[in-house]
């Protein structure tokens, strides 16, 4: 188990792990049935079949390669066995007020998991690197595209 590298939680782990268990064992073998059938009928020059399915087994090893050492560069550390909960670490569900008592609730997740729109932001996005180590009450400035933000912690969670 690699114990320095980026975070991913059990199930952002689970998740690359199923991909490349779905292209390794589903899409990867029946691209390379195509392309032997469409190698059998001659011409490969001018065949749509035999060509399409070279470059996407060429993409589907790709992807294969680059999963294989994400997964071994990721550190998997589970948020529900955190010990400190009174602070923002990896995991933590947090919900801030902005000046105007605009609420915003994320969740720090790794970066291979995250999705802004399900309020889940990734382990080294600006927002999640200005709240680590945050407690309940704590006022962050967060720098942004749009320009600086300040944020107060109101409350801290973790599964």
């Amino acid at each position: 188990m690699n114990l320095t590298g980026p975070p991913i939680s059990p199930a952002g782990m689970a998740s690359l792990r199923a991909r490349y268990d779905h292209l390794l064992g589903t899409e990867r073998p029946a691209i390379v049935e195509i392309v032997s059938w469409a190698a059998g009928n001659g011409d490969r020059s001018e065949n749509g079949d035999y060509l399409y399915g070279r470059k996407r087994m060429r993409e589907i090893d790709r992807e294969l390669s680059y999963l294989a050492r994400r997964m071994k560069a990721l550190r998997v550390v589970d948020p529900s066995a955190q010990g400190e909960r009174g602070k923002v670490f990896f995991g933590a569900t947090v919900e801030l007020a902005d000046e105007e008592d605009e609420r915003l609730i994320l969740t720090i997740v790794g970066d291979d998991e995250q999705d802004a729109s399900a309020g889940r932001i990734g382990w080294s996005a600006p927002i999640a690197r200005a709240l680590r180590g945050a407690a309940v009450g704590d006022l962050r400035i967060v720098r942004l595209p749009s320009g600086e933000k300040e944020w107060e912690i109101m409350a801290i969670t973790y599964p």
